[in-house]
């Protein structure tokens, strides 16, 4: 017994927190490690080229032979979108529900890796024992259909992960939210509570889905006389289905564009979770047969993303379908934080082309605002609480909701990435850090842009390019052939004749000097090149390019 007392459960975020995005956390106790979640994160401004973000996973690649296997909430792409690059270099088995599952196979596919990647379905109530841990699937809603919380049953208590849920007891598909397994857990004793703060900060109750069909309904009662084209998100496809119901009841076609749109939709009712009667669906190419207040477009792109479907046809460049004047376009979703300027410009393309746009009560959100976080701590009564899911203000937030709910700040955790949480039955502190970070992927390559590159990058973009080329004789160091310089993104040369003739002038004097000095270590004349052009291009522009000197010897 002694033994087992001085034995910790020790909780690791690899991601997801001070972010939006890129949720991924540790459980580790003695010889056992499960991970929960496996997400990405899409790249801010100043990541140039990178496509997507993933966690750094070097702490379970370390513990690769005590990691049994990775449990997935829901298939939201923060959620999942790592899992082809992490599991090619740690391949555990994946447990989740039935369609996200079948979201994970599809991505699998695309990356060849569908014969090597265990997986199980599991059921709500269901529950799997893997080394220490027993972790039990309970149903939640969110904004995607088969959405989990899970109850990690550990050696020293139960702790209770929310994943991303809303309290939902209207939902479109499929049962509420299970809030009395919920209780139930909660009476056994629970000593941990990991709950979604993304709405933390939002006041009262976050609406149920079914508020958003009666607005669909009503948009297209009043907008009879028109194409009808919806841009939402791909894995909304409660929404989808509302979208399919309005135009099935109105007599409309439905054209679903959009990669990831198209691979969803085309899961969610293979795998049951979406109804889509008869003779609705057609394809793009059939659209020019039906006139187009018969047609309704379900697309990508509610978030401004260049090249999304909606931002293809705003600027023009859709190969199939063009915006015409008296279009209406429904964007039925709220902009990601950071994504306004994007949408505003797609929006602002839209108008310019004539077309109606609408925005507004089309969309609610599939988070859990303070009531419903409120309710959750009521039911589950954990005897910590640590945030998750969210930048720090949502942390915060939800950190002074449990404040509010009598939780002293000694029993209450906001943890960074990193941190090593450590508990038994009686005691939780942090203690100590695993590293942690951000791994780009760019094209095929994962982690082969690093802070240099973007530096780099981010360099070039602000500064442009020098680059100057000479000859120079093996013998006695001086310069046969140039420098010819050639300079991208830092002046247009054909106006910038005396300022190019003046650096060649400052490079050949530079020259001169070294030769004179007998100096033929490579390394030093490209230094002194980039330190002599460096110097005058500053005091003349107040720029700092980057200087490449390329130097041949004859």
């Amino acid at each position: 017994m002694n033994k087992k007392l001085n034995k910790k459960l020790r909780i690791i975020p690899l991601g997801g927190l001070e972010q939006i995005g890129m949720n991924m956390t540790a459980f580790e106790y003695d010889d056992s490690i499960i991970v929960v979640d496996c997400g990405l994160a899409f790249p801010t401004d100043d990541m140039l080229g990178v496509d997507l973000v993933i966690p750094d996973i070097s702490y379970l690649l370390e513990n690769e032979d005590r990691v049994k296997g990775i449990f997935i909430t829901h298939g939201h792409e923060d959620h999942i979108g790592a899992l082809p690059y992490v599991l090619k270099e740690l391949n555990v088995p994946i447990y989740a529900t039935k369609l996200t599952i079948g979201i994970i196979e599809h991505k699998l596919a695309e990356h060849n890796m569908s014969s090597r990647v265990r997986r199980k379905v599991v059921k709500y109530g269901q529950s799997i024992n893997l080394g220490c841990f027993r972790v039990e699937f309970i149903k939640t809603n969110h904004s995607i259909q088969d959405a989990a919380a899970f109850a990690i049953y550990t050696p020293v208590g139960i702790v209770v992960h929310t994943g991303d849920f809303k309290v939902d007891y209207t939902p479109v598909f499929g049962d509420a939210i299970d809030l009395q397994h919920f209780s139930e857990i909660g009476k056994k004793g629970v000593l941990a509570l990991m709950c979604d703060s993304t709405n933390a900060e939002k006041p009262g109750f976050t609406q149920s889905e079914r508020t958003v069909g009666h607005t669909i309904d009503n948009i297209f009662a009043e907008n009879t006389s028109t194409r009808i084209i919806i841009a939402t998100f791909a894995s909304n496809v409660d929404r989808v289905q509302q979208i399919i119901n309005s135009a099935n009841k109105y007599g409309r076609k439905v054209v679903v564009e959009g990669r990831s749109m198209v691979n969803i939709i085309n899961t969610a009712s293979e795998l049951g979770y979406l109804d889509i009667p008869e003779n609705t669906l057609i394809g793009i190419d059939e659209l020019k047969n039906y006139p187009d207040e018969q047609t309704c477009l379900i697309t990508t792109g509610s978030q401004g993303e260049s090249m999304a479907a909606l931002s293809r046809m705003a600027n023009g460049v859709h190969r199939k379908i063009s915006i015409q004047p008296n279009d209406t376009i429904i964007f039925s979703s709220h902009p990601i934080p950071g994504n306004e300027k994007a949408v505003s410009r797609v929006m602002n393309e839209l108008y310019r082309k004539g077309a109606k746009v609408i925005m507004q009560d089309v969309h609610v959100s599939g988070h859990a605002c303070q009531e419903e976080i409120k309710l959750i701590y009521s039911l589950v009564k954990p005897k910590y609480a640590i945030p998750v899911h969210g930048e720090y203000k949502h942390l915060k937030a939800q950190a002074g909701l449990a404040k509010d709910l009598g939780y002293d700040s000694e029993h209450i955790f906001i943890l960074s990435s990193g941190d090593v949480l450590e508990l038994d039955e009686e005691t939780a502190k942090v203690n100590g850090h695993v590293h942690t970070g951000a791994v780009m992927v760019d094209g095929l390559g994962v982690g082969d842009v690093g802070n240099i590159v973007l530096r780099d990058r981010q360099h070039l973009a602000q500064d442009g390019i020098i680059i100057v080329v000479m000859t120079i004789d093996g013998d006695n160091g001086h310069v046969v052939a140039g420098p010819d310089i050639v300079t991208r993104g830092f002046v247009y040369v054909r106006d910038s004749g005396d300022l190019m003739s003046e650096a060649q002038a400052i490079v050949s004097d530079t020259m001169e000097q070294l030769a004179d000095e007998g100096v033929t270590d490579w390394g030093r004349i490209k230094n002194e090149v980039k330190s002599s052009l460096s110097d005058f291009v500053w005091k003349q522009t107040q720029r700092s390019p980057m200087i490449i000197p390329i130097i041949m010897e004859i």
